[in-house]
């Protein structure tokens, strides 16, 4: 049972990136008047908005697709399935971090809970190596 619901919860996980990919690509708004990720502290100031948003949904559906596949992979019960999981986490957080604003108001809507909900990840599949 561990095993179903750590692999679903994964794959959910790793859809909610793809609805921040399509937030960044502006394909549609996860709130009203949300503008995630523009004014990112490295990118925006590096490449501008437009790019970085581009940049954001690339790596974001990258990293849907290491937490689909971590899921899927633990069904089968394939070996790589934890390496894949815990990288998708880590990948994931320093996404989110490098794509702040560097401000304190809404991080909801920012990543913020995606970062700890990766950081339980780390935890629970590296960590504790849950499922056993």
């Amino acid at each position: 049972m561990q095993t179903i619901i750590i692999g679903i919860f994964l794959i959910l996980h790793g859809l909610v990136h793809l609805l921040y990919a399509g937030q960044s690509e502006r394909v549609f708004e996860l709130r009203p008047g949300m503008i995630w990720p523009d004014g990112s502290w490295l990118f925006s100031k590096l490449l501008g908005d437009e790019a970085t948003r581009r940049l954001a949904a690339v790596l974001l559906a990258l990293t849907a697709l290491g937490f689909i596949a971590g899921g899927v992979g633990l069904f089968f019960r394939q070996d790589w399935w934890r390496l894949t999981a815990v990288g998708s986490a880590v990948f994931s957080a320093v996404i989110f971090l490098l794509l702040w604003d560097g401000k304190f108001q809404a991080l909801d809507e920012k990543g913020w809970v995606g970062i700890l909900i990766n950081l339980v990840i780390i935890v629970v599949v590296f960590i504790l190596k849950r499922p056993s």
